[in-house]
């Protein structure tokens, strides 16, 4: 008999405190991501269309990787890189934006990277696992990481430089691999292209794979909105069929006809969320006077306010095309599971 393991060690606490931690999905489109493979990925992402879920042990992992990029410029420093890592006019961290498609480089090395001193480089910093790490020295960055590879495009297109310091570490035993990327242009400009036309889509784009079996799809935490339930289970701003991303990296809600504040506001939402049509099970719908009817394989489901909110509908659409609630009018009831 398999004894499970205590939930009260200081390690396991750690572990659930770092779980625990809630933390707010990105504002924009980011550097980090346009490489993916999968332009529905990427497309539900931006639209804060599912919640990526990490134990507590993956997160600290993520930590690591953060914190060890100051290591990384410690070190380059002290062989004569000059590393330049903010904005001295804003006092921020060097970023580009381009409307909702942006990001945070590591750094802009001006000078000292010792195969071209005079050369500078966009800094891109990388912990990985030994395996991961073997792959990266045997094939080179492009072959191995290609959503690395976009990502370093990405920053010498958008602070026009020529070469990029691909810098990783070995967590197993601390080796590093470095590699100098040369800027390709044109694959700079396609890239900002990319992420221009993903996030002025009003509709989702086709899937990497119809195979929910496919080994790019099958651990992707966009999954169930593919090839489950087909139903997005984030009610916000972003998944709402009347919000829209403008040029200047705003939101607009057609409801309102109002610009949605920051992304607080966004995360929150409203009563009067409709659910974008390409989140749901391919659902037909009916126009109402006050949201729309959904026609479900359950049952109709009016989808407004002064009906079945949207939070109601993606806890359990099949309760509310039943009229359950119905019976229960007295007590102001909502669906919650």
């Amino acid at each position: 008999m398999n004894i499970p393991q205590p939930q009260n060690t200081t390690a396991a606490l750690i572990d659930a405190a770092h779980e625990a931690m809630q933390e707010q999905p990105r504002a924009h489109l980011g550097a980090s991501i346009i490489g993916h493979t999968c332009e529905r990925y990427i497309w539900l992402s931006f639209r804060w269309a599912f919640k990526q879920q990490f134990i507590g042990r993956m997160k600290r992992l993520f930590r690591r990787g953060h914190n060890e990029e100051e290591t990384i410029i410690q070190d380059l420093r002290m062989i004569g890189c000059e590393v330049k890592t903010y904005d001295q006019e804003t006092g921020k961290q060097l970023r580009f934006d381009d409307g909702h498609f942006g990001g945070s480089c590591d750094g802009l090395i001006t000078y000292g990277v010792p195969e071209a001193k005079k050369t500078p480089h966009i800094l891109e910093a990388k912990t990985h696992s030994l395996k991961s790490f073997t792959d990266l020295k045997a094939k080179g960055v492009k072959e191995s990481k290609p959503q690395h590879y976009a990502q370093c495009q990405v920053y010498m297109h958008a602070f026009d430089v020529d070469r990029a310091l691909y810098y990783a570490v070995c967590k197993d035993n601390d080796e590093i691999y470095t590699e100098r990327i040369e800027r390709n242009k044109d694959e700079g400009m396609s890239l900002f292209e990319k992420a221009q036309r993903i996030i002025s889509s009003d509709r989702m784009p086709a899937p990497l794979s119809a195979d929910p079996t496919w080994y790019q799809c099958k651990f992707c935490a966009a999954h169930d909105i593919c090839h489950g339930s087909k139903l997005t289970k984030q009610v916000n701003c972003r998944t709402c069929a009347h919000s829209t991303p403008s040029e200047a990296g705003q939101w607009h809600c057609a409801h309102w006809d109002a610009e949605i504040p920051g992304a607080d506001a966004q995360l929150q939402g409203c009563d009067e969320h409709i659910i974008h049509p390409d989140l749901t099970p391919e659902w037909g719908y009916e126009p109402a006077e006050r949201g729309v009817i959904w026609l479900t394989p359950s049952g109709k489901i009016h989808n407004a306010s002064d009906a079945y909110k949207s939070r109601e509908i993606v806890a359990n659409y099949v309760a509310c095309a039943s009229g359950i609630r119905d019976q229960y009018a007295q007590f102001d009831p909502e669906i919650v599971g």
